[in-house]
């Protein structure tokens, strides 16, 4: 992304946590519940990396998009 495009940010409540945080909604992670795009925070995303059950799945890290976490 140059400096000078234009970027979309979004503020609302994460999905699991709900706590509010600033999004790109175009690049954050997020699913699809009853047909509503839930957006999910960086550090819940860290934590569900970092859960053993994951591991244990054999599931692949969730690795957000550049810029879903606008500074």
């Amino acid at each position: 992304m140059m400096p000078d495009e234009p970027v979309m940010v979004a503020i609302g409540p994460c999905g699991n946590c709900q706590l509010l945080f600033v999004f790109d909604p175009d690049l954050v992670p997020s699913l699809t519940i009853e047909g509503v795009r839930v957006p999910f925070c960086e550090r819940c995303i860290n934590r569900a990396n970092a859960s053993p059950e994951r591991r244990a799945a054999g599931l692949p890290p969730i690795v957000p998009m550049p810029g879903a976490y606008p500074k």
